[in-house]
């Protein structure tokens, strides 16, 4: 729990960040100031990039822990400091980012979708002549809720490859794709959605608290401190 408790906070602060920065970066296509469909789309991806960088080592540390606490063996990992520790000392900087690119394969086009579905869901439940800015909490939370449930979908297997790959021993899978045939071959397609019912059904309220807070706090900054 410490992992994703500590690092929960930077990483979305980030991935919002990466998100601004993205539509900044832009020219919005369209004449009353709004981004384009591909543009928000877009700039989900770089959100997507820059999380990547700051989550890929926090995700291989939490896999690798929950893995131990599950198993019920012999403690190996005294706790998150110590796992990163023996990671890096046995394997380098290379065992710390293991499953990196399935982590960017998971995150760059996943926070597309994110973004850009939360955008058109902002869009669709504006009443006429209002502002999506302007939006109610209720409305927001339904938002949220349904970007969060479509990056689980598209997400799902690619976090099953990345997280097989993260917890094997060194040497047992040479690529995603390794990974990716031996799970097909051994425990079938479907395998890449177990626990996918209990992710779905968590990514609902979990998503709508988290955009509907961001919107909430951006709307306070903006009234708190207008020139910030």
């Amino acid at each position: 729990m410490a992992t994703p408790i500590v690092g929960i906070t930077p990483i979305s602060a980030i991935c919002f960040f990466g998100y601004g920065l993205g539509l900044k970066l832009q020219t919005p296509s369209q004449a009353n100031t709004k981004y384009g469909v591909m543009q928000t789309f877009v700039a989900g991806m770089v959100s997507g990039a820059f999380t990547t960088l700051f989550i890929a080592p926090g995700e291989r540390i939490k896999c690798l822990l929950q893995i131990q606490q599950a198993s019920g063996a012999e403690v190996k990992y005294a706790g998150p400091v110590d796992c990163a520790k023996q990671i890096y000392r046995n394997s380098g900087a290379k065992g710390v980012f293991k499953g990196s690119v399935a982590t960017f394969i998971r995150d760059v086009p996943g926070n597309g979708v994110y973004f850009l579905t939360y955008e058109l869901m902002k869009k669709t439940l504006t009443p006429e002549g209002g502002s999506s800015a302007n939006l109610g909490a209720g409305r927001t939370l339904l938002a949220g809720g349904v970007a969060g449930m479509m990056i689980c979908i598209y997400a799902f297997p690619a976090d099953t490859l990345k997280s097989r790959m993260q917890t094997a021993p060194d040497g047992h899978y040479r690529n995603l794709r390794h990974v990716f045939t031996t799970l097909y071959k051994q425990e079938g397609l479907m395998s890449l959605y177990k626990g996918f019912s209990a992710a779905i059904i968590r990514s609902f309220p979990a998503n709508a608290a988290c955009l509907c807070g961001f919107e909430f706090a951006l709307r306070f900054l903006n009234w708190a401190a207008p020139s910030l």
